[in-house]
């Protein structure tokens, strides 16, 4: 069974980093395409961004171009989200999930997810 387990939320302060880590288990290998997507109290779960390995390429939404960076270590089955310059429009539970080749901005073109993990961006 695929296990997504996200780690490394927490409470900082606006303008502050922090980098989140997504561990995957019960495959050999990663999905193709591994996703962010977060979802705020009160508003509808968005997309964070996505990395894709036989596309060989990154795609971010444009809330956080330039200031999120998200990396895979496909050998030991690990995706980061490094956050940069974090608001307070930040704040949300952040959702590790994982896709095929085809996997893109939705949240239904991906199988697997995780439980998510608490980022929390005081002003």
């Amino acid at each position: 069974q695929v296990q997504l387990v996200e780690s490394g939320g927490g409470l900082v302060q606006a303008g502050d980093s922090l980098r989140l880590t997504c561990t995957v288990s019960g495959r050999t290998r990663m999905s193709d395409t591994m996703g962010w997507f977060r979802q705020a109290p009160g508003k509808e779960r968005e997309f964070v961004a996505y990395i894709s390995k036989s596309r060989r390429s990154t795609v971010y939404a444009d809330s956080v171009k330039g200031r999120f960076t998200v990396s895979r270590d496909d050998v030991w089955n690990k995706v980061y989200l490094q956050m940069n310059s974090l608001h307070p429009d930040d704040t949300a539970v952040y959702i590790c999930t994982g896709g095929t080749e085809y996997a893109g901005t939705n949240w239904n073109e991906y199988a697997w997810w995780g439980q998510g993990t608490q980022v929390t961006v005081s002003s």
